[in-house]
């Protein structure tokens, strides 16, 4: 076999790599959104976890599919009033973790978490906002989207903590990048 033929099959396997990693977030996505912990008043959803840990491990683009469009279709599955909420909120969210993160990724250890957590923490603060402005909006009522802040605040918290601790000491980065992803 040629080099470039070589270099056609290597670019395949890399786009079936990336469809397949981003279904597979998309998915765990989707199902975590179709349930919550229960907590006195509302319920915690751990779509969060799932979405902070694959904006840490995706490309912004493959990030906005897993954040934004599989809590869309969570939603549409089983809550539809606040779908586009979480679409844009989300998407957002994801794509912006993503970013930050990747600024990191080829730093020192140290420096790669700093970047990571700076993300994942502006991605909470998206979330919040997002999620407090659309709930203003969708419910038309800006005392219920308060009463749910708490809610939204602690989700937050929990989907950065869970990815920081998936990646970095749980070890899912250096698994993932074993996989050699990108070739």
């Amino acid at each position: 076999m040629d080099t470039s033929a070589k270099e056609v099959l290597t670019q395949k396997n890399s786009q079936v790599k990336w469809i397949a990693i981003t279904g597979l977030f998309m998915a765990f996505n989707i199902i975590m959104s179709s349930f919550g912990i229960p907590v006195p008043g509302g319920h915690l959803y751990l779509c969060d976890v799932i979405i902070c840990t694959a904006a840490l491990l995706l490309d912004p683009l493959a990030a906005f599919i897993v954040g934004g469009v599989g809590s869309f279709l969570g939603d549409l599955l089983f809550y539809p009033a606040p779908m586009f909420v979480s679409l844009v909120t989300h998407g957002l969210q994801a794509v912006v973790i993503s970013v930050i993160a990747a600024r990191g990724l080829y730093l020192d250890r140290k420096k790669h978490f700093a970047f990571s957590l700076l993300g994942a923490l502006l991605g909470a603060v998206i979330m919040v906002v997002g999620y407090t402005l659309g709930k203003t909006f969708v419910y038309s009522t800006f005392e219920y989207a308060m009463v749910k802040l708490p809610y939204e605040i602690a989700q937050a918290l929990l989907g950065v903590f869970g990815s920081l601790f998936l990646y970095f000491k749980a070890g899912l980065g250096n698994i993932y990048k074993r996989m050699n992803y990108n070739s």
